[in-house]
């Protein structure tokens, strides 16, 4: 019983750190095709003013969508949540 329980713990151990992992990188991917793409249209000011258009977590993920499709990109949707992510994490804040 204790093998298995120890089994057990390091198997939801290793599952926590593989999904900090993805978080981190979601970030990171986010914070990429940001710099990349969005940078190219405004500067970070955009989102810190005190006039900005998004209000909520789905008005970010709508604003995201349309400056993608502004540009022509074909993001997947894991790319979309990257920056939205992102740029919640790092600008908005909304829980």
């Amino acid at each position: 019983m204790n093998v298995f329980r120890n089994c057990l713990y390091t198997a939801t151990f290793a599952l926590g750190c593989a999904v900090t992992s993805a978080s981190a990188a979601d970030l990171s991917a986010g914070k990429t095709l940001h710099d990349a793409h969005c940078l190219k249209c405004h500067d970070s000011g955009v989102y810190t003013r005190a006039d900005h258009r998004v209000g909520s977590l789905a008005g970010l993920r709508k604003q995201v969508i349309r400056c993608e499709q502004s540009l022509g990109l074909t993001w997947f949707d894991e790319q979309i949540d990257d920056v939205v992510q992102y740029l919640n994490t790092t600008y908005y804040k909304f829980q």
